[in-house]
């Protein structure tokens, strides 16, 4: 079985008078059309299986092909996640609107919440909304916005189970499944059997915040959406801090990562069902079929169901180039709208935040998130109105009790790499 090395491993030496091979950028497809993004992505996908074909046959990588394959990489990429896009703004059109789209159920407390946010002002009458630092609860439907906008961002969200609680911390209880059972005659005694232990497990819990700031005079602008920025403006920032907690955090003023419950890491005896199962790759940069197949199989049947592959682009990027004993890819793009791309069959999740290949390093997880990984939300955006730190600049200190961590371990398994 070939080894698919992440880098080239030597400059070419092979005669540039070989069949044509000249390096262009395919023809954009219109963002807006599914279809035409489709067709495009089957053509990048042959011309990439094509020149791959090429360079597998070469003793040594052929840098004009290298760098053919990493363009037409980049531009599956590229497509795929426009296509991602799309289907997911269709999908939230269907359930009555976009992700920006804000239908306030309580006009005056908006209207109340814009007042503050523009001019510093508070209504008494909606004390409510306000504490003694002069801060506001947000909206609930801006509140909403935030917490849909933040699943289209973050892979963690949209495939993890999420929870909202009024309370700042969240314990679960987990039997050790021992209890005792036997079989009996009709009129036979019926001893005492083992009674089942019960564990309590506390998710991390921590306060993820932004502060955004902005003139008074762009405040003052009539024409601008004070929600609508704010909205925008927090939700990159919430979503690439929680993006690393939920795989890597540490349960210090955070969530537990999802990582670090991989059997050797930081939280692997934390669960009471143990940690996750992982498969040790041969290489530390490079990953085979077999190991991934093993990834799949080590896997209970009964628990594969909504099973998916989680890596970064780079690891994406591996195993596109990987073929099995007959020849075929085993990864394959989605070519129907709605259908994610699939390796040997599951489909694949794009995760910035996984980590690249490398020694010791876990690029890749396999399993059903939702049923592995559990996110808390507390109640609430409460955001914090301050014109004086840092005139003439009005600052919006932005915070949420978010925690998570792995409520089920057998769900999921993972690759880790050779340590050197």
């Amino acid at each position: 079985m070939k080894k698919i090395a992440l880098a080239s491993t030597a400059l070419a030496s092979l005669s540039l008078a070989t069949a044509p091979r000249a390096v262009h950028a395919a023809p954009r497809a219109d963002a807006s059309d599914p279809k035409q993004m489709l067709a495009e992505l089957k053509t990048s996908f042959e011309e990439f299986k094509k020149a791959n074909d090429e360079n597998l046959k070469a003793k040594v990588d052929d840098v004009i092909l290298t760098e053919k394959i990493e363009k037409i990489d980049a531009s599956m990429n590229e497509i795929t996640s426009a296509l991602e896009k799309a289907q997911a703004d269709l999908a939230a059109a269907k359930l009555g609107g976009t992700p920006g789209d804000m239908q306030p159920t309580d006009p005056e407390y908006v209207q109340a919440f814009n007042a503050h946010f523009r001019k510093g002002e508070v209504s008494a009458a909606l004390s409510v909304g306000t504490d003694a630092e002069g801060g506001y609860v947000a909206p609930v439907e801006w509140d909403r916005t935030i917490g849909q906008s933040l699943r289209q961002i973050s892979p963690m969200r949209t495939h993890s189970q999420i929870i909202t609680t009024s309370t700042a911390g969240f314990k679960r209880l987990y039997s050790d499944r021992t209890i005792g059972s036997g079989w009996v005659g009709e009129t036979a005694a019926r001893p005492e059997t083992t009674t089942p232990g019960i564990s309590e497990l506390t998710f991390g819990h921590g306060e993820i915040y932004a502060n955004p700031a902005a003139t008074q005079q762009f405040l003052d602008d009539a024409a601008v959406n004070v929600e609508q920025w704010l909205a925008d403006e927090v939700e990159h920032e919430f979503a690439v801090q929680e993006g690393i907690a939920f795989l890597s955090g540490n349960g210090t003023n955070k969530p537990f990562g999802v990582l670090t419950y991989v059997a050797g890491e930081a939280n692997a005896s934390k669960h009471p069902f143990g940690a996750i199962a992982k498969k040790d790759a041969a290489a530390a940069a490079a990953i085979d079929e077999d190991e991934i197949m093993d990834t799949v199989y080590a896997l209970p049947s009964e628990r594969r169901m909504g099973a998916q592959f989680f890596m970064n682009l780079t690891t994406l990027a591996m195993v596109r180039k990987i073929k099995d004993a007959d020849g075929n890819y085993i990864w394959q793009p989605g070519l129907t709208e709605g259908e994610p791309a699939r390796l040997l069959g599951y489909p694949v999740v794009e995760m910035s935040g996984m980590p690249d290949p490398a020694a010791s390093a876990i690029p890749v997880l396999f399993g059903n998130m939702r049923e592995t990984y559990l996110i808390i939300d507390r109640i609430g955006i409460r955001i914090l109105r301050d014109p004086y730190t840092n005139k003439p600049f009005v600052h919006f200190y932005t915070t949420k009790r978010v925690g998570g961590g792995v409520q089920n371990p057998e769900y999921m398994r993972a690759i880790k790499m050779a340590a050197s």
